[in-house]
């Protein structure tokens, strides 16, 4: 039963953000319950892993490296080559490059402990870079756009703190004490994550409903190529340099999902509100098909 509705990830999440989409009021007032939903979900991996794991992760730093130079080098000359092939807009083209330039979501933590990739490697991955975005995005934003963009450093860390660090650890603590006798329990975790994530994704539809309106079909395309090339680079340069499989996923989940909405919060303080619509739009879009990935690669031999 748990594994077949899991199976359903994506069904389940495309059914709800049409949903969200067309009854929003239904799944506005959720959004104090965002950092609640991933706590639990992270708790749930904490469950699942031990201390041993992130010093082994640690120990052997390559795959962290990698992932890094793929996140901040890739995926902002990716946004800036999109928009200038497309000739997008200036405003859409700042929002996209902005979106590149953002350091991993938590969200991919959560995509890639469904699609059974290494999730220690996924964690650390995502807590570095959001470190160095308080110096990376400034400095892509510069580059890319000529204008600096201030990174609010203490609440992303903070943020980083209280939804994946403290509850992970809460888990790792109570796996370390009580592993044994939860064997069980921990089999439900994986279910939870998936109700967790599609509810998730429907309450950003839901706030996102006017912006997702008014999104043309070019920024649709523009943001699905920018999504797809960082899921493509993130798996196969890896797996091209010999890196093991489950590396590959963890890498290609981290690199083609992005911070979206503090890339559309920067957006708009810094540019104009249509600047936004690219980070909106990715918030669902790297969702739906880090869904689809999960679904496929937690069955793939």
């Amino acid at each position: 039963m748990i594994n077949k509705a899991t199976k359903l990830f994506p069904v389940w999440a495309i059914l709800l953000s049409i949903v969200a989409y067309a009854i929003p009021s239904l799944f506005i007032p959720l959004k104090p319950s965002l950092f609640f939903l991933l706590g639990l979900v992270m708790f749930g991996m904490g469950i699942s892993l031990r201390a041993h794991d992130f010093l082994r992760i640690l120990k052997s730093p390559k795959p962290i490296i990698f992932g890094l130079l793929l996140q901040f080098l890739c995926m902002p000359f990716f946004a800036w080559g999109i928009s200038t092939w497309l000739q997008l807009p200036l405003a859409l083209a700042s929002g996209m490059i902005l979106v590149g330039a953002s350091p991993g979501g938590t969200a991919s933590n959560v995509i890639c402990y469904l699609a059974k990739g290494n999730v220690a490697l996924s964690i650390t991955i995502t807590t570095f870079s959001t470190l160095l975005a308080v110096i990376a995005m400034p400095a892509l934003s510069l580059l890319y756009l000529g204008k600096q963009v201030d990174v609010p450093a203490m609440k992303m860390l903070m943020d980083i703190v209280k939804i994946i660090i403290l509850p992970v650890t809460a888990g790792i603590i109570v796996n370390q004490l009580f592993g044994r006798f939860l064997s069980s329990t921990k089999q439900v975790f994986p279910l939870i994550s998936v109700f967790a994530i599609v509810l998730i994704i429907a309450i950003i539809v839901a706030l996102n409903q006017p912006r997702l309106g008014s999104i043309g079909l070019l920024l649709v395309g523009a943001v699905a190529l920018h999504n797809a090339l960082g899921l493509f680079t993130g798996y196969w340069l890896p797996r091209a340099l010999g890196m093991d499989r489950q590396t590959c996923k963890t890498l290609a989940i981290e690199v083609g999902m992005q911070n979206s909405g503090l890339a559309a919060a920067l957006a708009v303080k810094y540019f104009a509100p249509l600047a936004a619509l690219p980070g909106a739009l990715f918030s669902l879009w790297h969702n739906l098909t880090g869904s689809l990935l999960a679904s496929y690669w937690s069955r793939a031999k």
